[in-house]
């Protein structure tokens, strides 16, 4: 018996297996080939995005455990946040994006809500729940196309090139190929095998890149492991590849520990704004660089679905606090993703459920070490980059503004601290050269909320 769809003029077979039988299915669902990809090309790239962001997976509870909460609770929070979450991206945005808790907000929780202001973290948990829910009450009512309309095109294109430039310098940092220095700020890591690895599989990455080799920053990655795997056994004094075991149950400890009434005091009101401006505008920054890299827009211009992915991003900032993590948020660790050539919401799905099994296989994720996934980071600076030349340059008034966001989410180590500066410079130009009527309403307020930010920050 023969049987065709609508998505593919191919008769199929009886023999063919059942994952074969569900393909046109999935791909109906997801317009995978109305969107120009293919089921092997979003699963790669699911891998890809995966791959580049799954250090979250142990880099967020070690942060979460300096404020108190348990290791082991926070990396179950953290697993079963970025499961839901990136399920939820998948399903309901239908865009190529993981979401897991950013490690801007994880810093921010730590650091300045409890080690900085002495709030218990179960309060902090609070403050990261109501942030979630405002944010997600401007989503619902469309705040954010107001706010994306009334930022100019310069800032547009700025913003995705300052991600570009700050995912690069952290691929940079993880390497250890750029290192504190006392005399210059930053400075060159010491040349040894752990540098000469990251840079040998930089370049095998970007002649893959190059090659246009189907996978090429999933073989990177996985070439600069197999690299590193000899370090500390055959050369080199630190051990990068090593096995730690296979299972470890999950620990829900830290599951409805959130004290949601006691972060409703007027002192908290502050952090709890600071929270909802960098996740608003991370997200939003970020569904704009990845719009603007892989042209995931719709017929006005703007990013693809975006009220959808803006409501996935605040629900899963709500649904973390309880959970017992900081707020999840869009990864822009997606491009590595996008740039594979994922543009569908089975990316998404691909990401969730390569997520949930480290639920119990955590320690699996040291056979993958960070100088691995540095070269597919410093890639996807590189492709965020091209939008750059879209930038008017010779119009200052435009230029100005996002030469400032630009330059300084690296330099800052802050995207929203870059957007911020870039919105604020961008009204006082206009206001000091009497351009008023170039300036939207929403700037006017967005750039008010940036000061506001900036001063409640410090």
């Amino acid at each position: 018996m023969q049987e065709t769809t609508a998505y593919s003029s191919e008769k199929l077979n009886p023999d063919v297996d059942d994952a074969e039988r569900h393909l046109p299915f999935l791909d109906r669902f997801f317009n995978v080939s109305k969107r120009g990809s293919s089921i092997k090309t979003e699963v790669l790239a699911g891998l890809a995005t995966f791959l580049a962001g799954m250090y979250i997976i142990v880099v967020n509870p070690a942060v979460l455990s300096d404020a108190g909460i348990p290791f082991t609770a926070a990396l179950s929070a953290t697993v079963l946040i970025s499961f839901m979450g990136s399920l939820a991206m998948a399903f309901y945005a239908r865009n190529p994006i993981m979401v897991a808790p950013g490690m801007g907000m994880n810093a921010l929780f730590t650091y300045t809500l409890v080690l900085g202001a002495g709030i218990s973290w179960e309060v902090a948990l609070g403050c990261v729940f109501w942030s979630g829910v405002i944010f997600a009450v401007l989503a619902l009512f469309n705040v954010r196309k107001a706010v994306i309309e009334a930022i100019p095109l310069s800032l547009r294109y700025a913003i995705t090139c300052g991600i570009g430039l700050f995912i690069t310098f952290i691929g940079l940092q993880n390497a250890g190929f750029i290192v504190g220095s006392d005399a210059t700020v930053v400075s060159l890591g010491t040349m040894d095998a752990h540098l000469a690895t990251f840079f040998l599989g930089l370049i095998a990455t970007a002649v893959f890149v190059i090659m246009r080799f189907n996978g090429a920053l999933v073989m990177g990655i996985a070439l600069t492991t197999l690299a590193a795997a000899p370090m500390g056994r055959l050369w080199g004094d630190e051990v990068m590849v090593a096995w730690t075991g296979l299972a470890a149950w999950p620990d829900f400890s830290a599951v409805m520990m959130v004290d949601i009434m006691g972060a409703l005091k007027v002192a908290y009101l502050p952090f709890i704004f600071v929270m909802l401006f960098t996740n608003f505008f991370d997200a939003m920054s970020c569904f704009m660089a990845l719009a603007e890299t892989a042209d995931l827009k719709d017929k006005e211009g703007n990013p693809r679905n975006l009220k959808r992915s803006m409501i996935v991003d605040a629900f899963s900032s709500m649904i973390a606090a309880p959970l017992g993590t900081s707020a999840a948020q869009t990864f822009i660790e997606s491009g590595a993703g996008v740039a594979q050539g994922g543009r569908t919401g089975l990316v998404a799905l691909v990401i969730a459920f390569l997520f949930l099994p480290f639920l119990f296989l955590s320690p699996l994720l040291s056979l993958v070490p960070g100088i691995a996934t540095a070269p597919a980071l410093v890639m996807v600076g590189l492709f965020m980059m091209a939008p750059i030349r879209k930038i008017e340059w010779e119009h200052f008034d435009q230029a100005f503004p996002a030469f400032l966001a630009i330059i300084l989410m690296p330099l800052t180590y802050s995207i929203t601290l870059g957007i911020a500066f870039g919105f604020i410079s961008f009204v006082l130009i206009k206001v000091l050269t009497g351009r008023f009527s170039e300036i939207k309403p929403a700037m006017w307020v967005t750039a008010a909320l940036s000061v506001v930010m900036l001063l409640t920050a410090q």
